[in-house]
């Protein structure tokens, strides 16, 4: 029995969206390039009976050639090598999943491949362009400035413990452990990890929670950490234009959040931290990951010794 594309990928997402640990975002990319890719079947006219309905599109017209030329035709639109990457993967997990659910009879994406994306050193905020930017929030975090308490936070937070700007926005009020200095992350995959932080920021939380907030808060979000004036959660969008405001102005220059991930990660290792207890922290599955900023130390090392020493 024939299965419709449009079907198909109804099914596919709901595979992707049910308990498959595959974050949101992941869940649209994936379901946006199979869609992709069926309007490129559908444009080399694989309809079934020549019908112009997209739902007429059958599963078993994929074959690794069909896959081939959309990922080339992919490639010529400018696109990164990481996005390539991606849709190969999300194809790839579409045909093993129709091979699996028994709607194709073989696998066309086994021998599907992609570029490998390539992986630049991230930016890095020195630690006199950080200190300089917490002397500028840390005036502005009066009492009669609950905004600016909130900033101060929200920059401690992120740099303190390196976690993702999607983790930091999802925080609430009972994933602080004051005992102990520690806060409960929900990661990718909704896996769970415990996260350590520093003076300066649970001075900022314990500023943020019992001063700044309640000037915000209402019953719409009564568990949420961060609130913005209207008592909403805060947002990533929010979180992303306040920190490359700041950074804008160091000489790391144009940078988001995430570059505080990195920040903290090459100064736990420049400063002796284990690689391991790294990963741990900043929630990756492979040590793989982990290790690119040991190659941002190494630079900086390199650099140094060009510098400094007298027969460089």
């Amino acid at each position: 029995m024939s299965t419709s594309f449009e079907h198909a990928l109804e099914r596919f997402a709901t595979h992707l969206d049910s308990g498959r640990g595959y974050s949101a975002h992941t869940v649209k990319a994936y379901a946006s390039d199979v869609a992709d890719l069926g309007e490129f079947l559908k444009a080399r006219g694989l309809q079934t009976n020549g019908a112009a309905n997209p739902a007429s599109l059958e599963v078993e017209a994929l074959d690794l050639e069909l896959l081939r030329d959309w990922l080339w035709q992919a490639s010529q639109h400018g696109l990164t090598k990481a996005t390539i990457a991606r849709k190969s993967a999300a194809i790839r997990s579409f045909t093993a999943w129709l091979y699996k659910s028994e709607l194709i009879s073989s696998d066309p994406g086994l021998r599907l491949r992609s570029p490998k994306a390539g992986r630049s050193l991230p930016k890095v905020v020195s630690r006199e362009s950080l200190s300089q930017i917490f002397e500028s929030l840390e005036l502005k975090a009066l009492d009669d400035n609950p905004a600016g308490i909130r900033d101060l936070a929200v920059f401690e937070i992120l740099y303190a413990t390196g976690i993702r700007v999607s983790e930091l926005v999802g925080l609430d009020l009972d994933s602080i452990d004051y005992s102990r200095n520690i806060l409960r992350v929900l990661g990718k995959g909704n896996k769970q990890r415990m996260v350590p932080f520093g003076l300066p920021a649970r001075d900022a939380l314990d500023h943020w929670v019992r001063i700044g907030r309640p000037a915000f808060a209402n019953e719409k979000n009564a568990s949420a950490l961060l609130i913005n004036s209207r008592g909403q959660r805060v947002g990533v969008r929010q979180v992303y234009s306040l920190v490359a405001k700041l950074l804008e102005q160091t000489p790391t220059g144009a940078a988001g959040p995430h570059s505080l991930r990195h920040s903290a990660a090459t100064h736990l290792l420049d400063g002796g931290a284990d690689l391991r207890a790294v990963q741990e922290l900043l929630g990756h599955a492979s040590l793989g990951t982990t290790q690119i900023y040991t190659h941002v130390s190494i630079e900086r090392l390199r650099e140094g010794y060009q510098n400094a020493h007298p027969r460089a």
